[in-house]
């Protein structure tokens, strides 16, 4: 006789998606804005024309958001859960992959949301 197989209500599968960095740990999901993927990471290696140099206007540790303008003009502003509005300071230079969502601060490379 076989047991009966235990149902997962919805509840229980969308509190096990929550990423870790939620509850003060390292992140467990390759979301935007969380982990940086390594395919995600060779991606942006593998298209350099596609890297846009920008200036950090301005940041926000408290809500992790980082605002960025490329010397073409554009503003984007970039959300990230690994730190990425620690290691910059207004006036800063760092580079940002448009397609593969990566911000470069110097040879670290965040997974970045747009806000």
């Amino acid at each position: 006789m076989s047991t009966p197989l235990r149902r997962i209500s919805p509840l229980e599968v969308s509190g096990r998606a929550a990423c870790m960095c939620d509850h003060g740990d390292v992140c467990s999901s390759f979301t935007p804005g969380h982990a940086l993927h390594l395919i995600q990471a060779r991606l942006a290696s593998a298209t350099p024309s596609e890297w846009a140099d920008s200036i950090v206007e301005q940041t926000d540790a408290a809500t992790g958001e980082v605002r960025v303008r490329t010397l073409d003009g554009e503003a984007w502003t970039l959300w990230s859960a690994q730190g990425a509005a620690l290691e910059v300071q207004p006036g800063s230079p760092v580079a940002l992959h448009r397609r593969y969502h990566v911000l470069a601060v110097g040879r670290v490379r965040f997974n970045v949301a747009t806000a």
